[in-house]
């Protein structure tokens, strides 16, 4: 019986709906004794929101000066300990994952969270990033910028918010560069604190 990653992506988006949390990401590694599968979780959309009014109203609670709260994804190890136990069950209910023995972890998508779908380049368009090519644009593959802008499958970043490395000065000399988001191989986060 062979894995079915989109079945368990679904489930795993049922149950993590059922507790007002999205799955950001569903990755699935190793073989035989060591297979793991790794789901990051967030507080949906309309619970960030107000979680985030809630921190902006409280001194007590207010984020750190320049944290976008657009990148916190809230998740309490509750949160995670909760889906793990309802999501953990169904999986071994329904032998969504073939065989008896691999490691479940949940985890929120962290500061450094990966970037993969046309909403994420949204989400967080003005935020620090650091991305791969799958080909050479400029004559480089590794960049780091401010995300300006994400409009008709291309993304814009702003090379002059990060001092570039010495492989990527001849690329950084152009003030911003425009990469299709197909040719992205991965992107993730910068955390700024």
């Amino acid at each position: 019986m062979a894995l079915q990653l989109d079945t368990i992506r679904a489930t795993a988006d049922r149950i993590a709906a059922s507790h007002s949390l999205d799955v950001v990401d569903l990755e699935f590694s190793g073989g035989g004794k060591f297979r793991t599968l790794r789901v990051f979780i967030e507080k949906n959309a309309e619970t960030r929101a107000r979680l985030a009014q809630e921190a902006a109203n409280s001194e007590e609670a207010a984020l750190p000066k320049g944290v976008s709260p657009a990148i916190l994804s809230f998740v309490t190890h509750e949160d995670c300990e909760i889906f793990t136990r309802d999501f953990g069950t169904v999986l071994d209910v329904e032998d969504l994952i073939p065989g008896a023995e691999y490691t479940l972890e949940v985890s929120s998508p962290g500061l450094d969270r990966r970037l993969s779908q046309p909403a994420d380049f949204i989400r967080f368009s003005g935020s620090l990033i650091k991305l791969q090519t799958f080909t050479a644009v400029n004559n480089t593959r590794h960049f780091q910028g401010r995300l300006i802008g994400f409009t008709g499958q291309t993304l814009t970043l702003d090379l002059r918010a990060i001092k570039q490395k010495a492989r990527q000065k001849k690329a950084a000399q152009e003030e911003t560069v425009a990469i299709a988001l197909s040719n992205v191989e991965k992107a993730n986060l910068i955390a700024e604190l």
